[in-house]
């Protein structure tokens, strides 16, 4: 057997396996508001979240694949670059979920991507750097956007209930919560699945480099558009939205109990001001092929609810932790993308 189509494979396995640890990894993004206000139990929140993070596959285009995969010149890697990037954003994502720090599945993916590239090549003019600019910009516009869209959110919501009953209100917003969760959870898939669809696609058109179009098997097919991925086949669209929902079915408990309780306190009325911005801004990203974090996204938009009562409320010393790993996960991606590479070298 070709031992390129063998690498193919374990990159199309790693791939998914991934798309399992994002999601538990996630989950808590999606979860964590709904289960600290007691909403839902957490089997009951996982579920809610796992089914739309599933129903994503009916609703988004591929955007934010086309962007992930167009990250470094797919014409000047090889297998075993995106082998090893995937390997490194694998050790960083369990690393981070193990220390129960909520860091971004996304920007570990696209730091290891291209620190393997760069060790294989040798230099940078392999990386579009405008593609990667564009997503290190979001580490701080993610959770600022995501912080004022909530804070704004709130003193809206707060206003047009301000005559309400608090045990009436108290009430509608937990079940508006339902809905807002559920929102959250349908831009996290359509975001952080397409990721991994993105690197599966980048996978198959480094294997097929310079084969006439005609002769590649359905099964492997990227379309493509004025130099955009437009479709992919559907076995790696079911398998990324399968992969990730069975993820968020896992848990991920550590980081709930950070995002649910440590950065401030949430009641539902929060829950739903928080989700509800963070929901808006996936899907107006997404729209634009950006693939911000949902994990920075709804961090502060957490922190934007908690402004609402005090500055004081927010524990800003867990945000400047936060933060830091925030910085730090794509370049200390691409550090281990490019040991794994070379050690990898050593043995391939």
């Amino acid at each position: 057997m070709d031992f390129n189509f063998v690498l193919l494979i374990v990159i199309v396995v790693l791939a998914f396996g991934f798309d399992l640890i994002n999601g538990f990894h996630d989950a808590a993004n999606s979860i964590a508001t709904v289960v600290s206000t007691k909403v839902l139990t957490p089997f009951q929140a996982v579920l809610w979240a796992a089914f739309f993070n599933f129903v994503a596959y009916l609703v988004f285009n591929l955007h934010v694949a086309d962007t992930i995969a167009k990250t470094v010149d797919t014409s000047a890697i090889t297998l075993g670059v995106i082998l090893s990037g995937l390997i490194a954003s694998i050790i960083w994502n369990l690393l981070t979920w193990y220390l129960g720090i909520p860091s971004s599945s996304s920007h570990t993916l696209v730091g290891g991507f291209a620190g393997a590239a760069i060790a294989h090549t040798g230099g940078f003019d392999v990386v579009h750097t405008g593609k990667v600019l564009k997503i290190v910009a979001f580490i701080f516009l993610a959770p600022f956007l995501g912080m004022v869209m909530s804070y704004f959110l709130s003193v809206l919501i707060l206003h047009l209930t301000r005559w309400g009953k608090p045990a009436t209100l108290h009430k509608w917003f937990k079940s508006l919560q339902l809905l807002s969760s559920a929102m959250f959870s349908l831009g996290h898939g359509g975001n952080d699945a397409q990721k991994v669809m993105g690197i599966i696609a980048a996978a198959m058109l480094v294997y097929f480099n310079g084969v006439d179009p005609t002769l590649i098997p359905e099964w492997a097919r990227i379309e493509m558009v004025d130099g955009k991925i437009h479709d992919i086949p559907h076995w790696i669209i079911l398998g990324c939205y399968t992969a990730i929902s069975a993820g968020t079915l896992m848990g991920g408990w550590r980081i709930v109990k950070t995002m649910g309780s440590k950065i401030t306190k949430i009641t539902p009325f929060e829950g739903v001001a928080a989700e509800g911005a963070g929901a808006m801004l996936l899907f107006g990203t997404e729209a634009f092929g950006i693939p911000v974090s949902t994990t920075h996204t709804i961090t502060g938009a957490i922190m934007g609810v908690g402004l609402t009562k005090r500055v004081s409320a927010v524990r800003w010393g867990i945000t400047i932790n936060l933060l830091w790993a925030w910085i730090l996960t794509i370049p200390v991606s691409m550090v281990l993308a490019a040991l794994v590479y070379y050690l990898m070298n050593l043995f391939i």
